[in-house]
């Protein structure tokens, strides 16, 4: 029996100058399997990455928020660990994993965060 593909889809996107989401823009993964997806901050240093997943025609849901001075993610409701964890390589280097994929993983995930420097969000 074949496996079901998933497609999870991120975006490139520049808002006041900052990139957010630097990756690939559709990741298509086997259900069962893992998936990192990463968000590049740009400029922004000292805030923390939020997740979110859209279904499309959907409103976007809030999956987590992850700072890298903090040990643990802070999830949105009906998110929870170990499924879906975050971490980070730098002040502006964020991953978020997705475990363990199922049929209801496939959306637009994206990452934002507050640009104090222009004081709003910026996401795409």
């Amino acid at each position: 029996m074949l496996g079901t593909l998933c497609t999870l889809i991120t975006a490139l996107t520049c808002v006041s100058g900052v990139t957010l989401v630097t990756q690939k823009p559709v990741v298509a993964v086997m259900r069962g399997e893992s998936v990192s997806i990463d968000c590049n901050l740009g400029t922004v240093t000292g805030s923390a990455a939020r997740w979110y997943k859209q279904i499309p025609g959907g409103v976007p849901q809030f999956v987590l928020r992850f700072h890298h001075s903090h040990r643990s993610p802070a999830y949105g409701t009906g998110f929870s660990s170990p499924k879906f964890t975050s971490t980070h390589q730098s002040t502006t280097d964020y991953h978020l994993t997705i475990k363990d994929i199922e049929e209801g993983d496939s959306a637009v995930y994206h990452c934002s965060t507050w640009d104090g420097s222009v004081n709003e969000w910026v996401s795409q």
